[in-house]
């Protein structure tokens, strides 16, 4: 361990080793308790597992894979491996004890036949099977067997192997006994039913993006992912024995550090536990990513929060004890998250999260806990790395400066917009409607384009703000270069809604936010730099669905005095062979759109802004570290990742004109 944190540069703050905690008896039947039986979860599947489309799918995944987490967090377990076999089947193996195969006390049925078939039957629900478990629901088995065509499990145990199979919950061969082994853990093989589920192929990245994590998280657990579909084969094999310390420098990979080494912090409390790692880089922006019992928690919760006033705190006090920060000046908390990378891992025994999905983390003792670890660890870091403290507080003074100018350039900028009399940007014609819900923004490439989408429009609903030219990078700025940028502010003016901390999504003046922009390379860096700006500044526009991609056409097709038009090469080909009628002597002009100031106003009302017949991509964030980096490699500093990225990923970029 030490060989390698000082390979990493990496500091532990604190000697004392990972502990687990070891359940002391025997795990079997009578650890499993039932709380209810297995009936809603085909009727109501989005209820279980989020949704039926490609996040639930692969959901049920990660569902086996928390069992076998949960035996990895116990002590019992260290190598899981998950397959993607042909015909999209997946294969999630572990080396734990084995699921109980004896009989269950409250029904008189094998442990193993209750786990698949009862809802909220686990070892997880003060049976005393698990001090600590994560798992969305804790009801992973039983309801990734109802969502199934099939299943089947095996069980290493004993010395026996024992086989169950199932069919959409129903169990089609009863538990027994097919061999022998010399082995312990547990087998799942499952095909998820495509009578539930509206897409069944799996993504390769997706799952090892998610076991990855996983690793990062359990320092020391090795988890391997495999893809066997012909053509598609693939395989990893992960393990971190610097944890999440480990994780920081693979999320700063692409960005330059502030301070050398990893800061990394630990603490204890009765059945709770509190780990902490974090580096600050010479960017803008923060990431924090923190987990609950290796569970992600998106919205944070009571663990960011400890950490983040703690942090506050800490370098508030060493900046005026060392005379850094002077007289009544003070850093913000957002100051002194400024260019933070930061991974919160806390677990505990009665983990109470906030809604459905377990996206907040609600016990207030874990932000006690947290907040104590920081105060003392940070504060003696600092102490004993006075180079690296100054470092971190200079750049806290200097977010905290330019926080000032962005409040003072924000301020002139409403006196010359005079804001406070209500006026709106000149380059914005809105709409009659005033319910945002009801309302949308068309945020337009080009005068000409503007020109068509507002003679287009239907004005009742739909708002056009014209950009023109390329706007500013906001991946290499800070606030104050925001406020009083000619293409960024009148944005910022018109949505209504702030930037930043201040950014309040509930005076947004229009829930559909949609980025009209050209079918060519120019069109895309311009969507580029507005999603950069929107996930970086208005973050919560992403999150809640309200940003939109149009589709315009890129061929117009004539015959004679019909008009058709095609959205792609294939659809070209199929309306000119349709207008041919099989014969090849008939003339088809094809036009390509060069830009959106082509159309005429009937055209682009028809084509791509009529609610009846357009089309629109909605701007997803399905994994905020993943988006994070994305941004960082394409918008930021660094060209070497960028050039990789471009030359892995540009097979994709079919629809582009160079």
């Amino acid at each position: 361990m030490s060989d390698l944190n000082e390979m990493n540069g990496m500091i532990e703050l604190n000697d004392a080793e990972e502990t687990v905690t070891q359940v002391d008896h025997a795990y079997g039947g009578s650890e499993i308790q039932v709380l209810e039986g297995l009936e809603a979860v085909r009727k109501r599947p989005g209820m279980y597992i989020g949704s039926t489309s490609e996040s639930g799918l692969h959901h049920l995944v990660y569902e086996i894979v928390d069992n076998s987490i949960d035996e990895a967090l116990a002590g019992f377990c260290d190598e899981i491996s998950v397959t993607i076999n042909e015909g999209d089947t997946i294969t999630v193996t572990d080396n734990g004890r084995g699921i109980p195969v004896d009989i269950q006390p409250q029904t008189g049925l094998p442990a193993l036949e209750v786990v698949f078939t009862v809802l909220h039957a686990g070892g997880k629900f003060g049976g005393g099977g698990y001090k600590v478990s994560g798992g969305l629901h804790g009801v992973g088995a039983s309801v990734v067997n109802a969502l199934s065509e099939w299943l089947e499990v095996q069980v290493h145990k004993d010395g026996q192997i024992y086989e169950m199979k199932f069919s959409r919950g129903d169990i089609t061969q009863p538990m027994k006994v097919v061999g022998k082994t010399d082995k312990t853990g547990t087998v799942v093989t499952f095909k998820p039913d495509p009578e539930m589920f509206d897409v069944t192929t799996y993504s390769y990245e997706t799952i090892h993006t998610r076991m990855q994590q996983q690793a990062f998280l359990n320092a020391g657990l090795k988890i391997s992912t495999f893809d066997k579909r012909e053509g598609q084969e693939a395989s990893d094999s992960m393990c971190y024995e610097g944890g999440i310390r480990e994780y920081v420098t693979w999320l700063n990979q692409n960005k330059t550090p502030v301070q050398d080494d990893v800061i990394y912090m630990r603490g204890t409390k009765d059945d709770s536990s509190v780990e902490i790692a974090m580096q600050y880089n010479d960017g803008y922006s923060e990431t924090i990513v923190s987990f609950a019992n290796d569970v992600r928690t998106p919205e944070g919760g009571m663990h960011e929060e400890g950490f983040k006033r703690a942090l506050t705190t800490v370098l508030n006090a060493y900046g005026k004890k060392n005379n850094i920060i002077k007289g009544d000046d003070k850093v913000s908390g957002e100051d002194c998250r400024e260019g933070l990378t930061c991974v919160i891992s806390v677990k505990l025994t009665e983990a109470q999260f906030e809604g459905q999905t377990k996206a907040k983390l609600g016990n207030a003792s874990i932000r006690t806990l947290t907040a104590a670890v920081v105060n003392e660890k940070l504060d003696e870091y600092l102490e004993e790395n006075p180079k690296a403290a100054r470092l971190i507080l200079d750049k806290a003074m200097m977010a905290n400066r330019a926080r000032e100018a962005a409040r003072k350039a924000k301020e002139s900028v409403r006196r010359k917009s005079a804001l406070e009399s209500g006026q709106m940007p000149d380059k914005l014609q809105d709409c009659n409607e005033r319910d945002p819900s009801l309302c949308e923004l068309y945020i337009v490439e080009g005068d000409s384009a503007a020109g068509s989408a507002i003679q287009g429009r239907d004005s009742r609903f739909q708002a056009i703000l014209a950009m023109w030219g390329k706007m500013l990078n906001v991946e290499k700025a800070r606030a104050d270069k925001i406020y009083g940028n000619d293409k960024l502010y009148p944005l910022v003016l018109g949505l209504g809604a702030g930037i930043g901390e201040e950014f309040n999504i509930d005076k947004l003046r229009y829930h559909k936010i949609i980025i009209m922009s050209d079918a060519d390379v120019d069109g895309a860096h311009i969507r580029t730099l507005l999603l950069t700006f929107f996930f970086r500044y208005m973050r919560p526009l992403i999150e809640k669905g309200y940003v939109y991609s149009a589709v315009p056409p890129l061929y117009k097709l004539t015959k004679g005095k019909t008009q058709r038009v095609a959205y792609s090469d294939e659809e070209r080909d199929e309306i000119s062979a349709e207008l041919r009628g099989g014969n090849a002597n008939v003339k088809v002009d094809i036009n390509r759109f060069k830009g959106l100031g082509e159309m005429d106003p009937h055209e682009l009302w028809e084509t791509t802004m009529d609610p009846e017949r357009r089309t629109l991509r909605r701007i997803t964030l399905d994994d905020a570290v993943a988006a994070d980096q994305v941004f960082t490699i394409l918008m930021g500093e660094e060209v070497e990742p960028r050039k990789e990225w471009i030359e892995r990923n540009a097979k994709y970029a079919v629809n582009l004109d160079y």
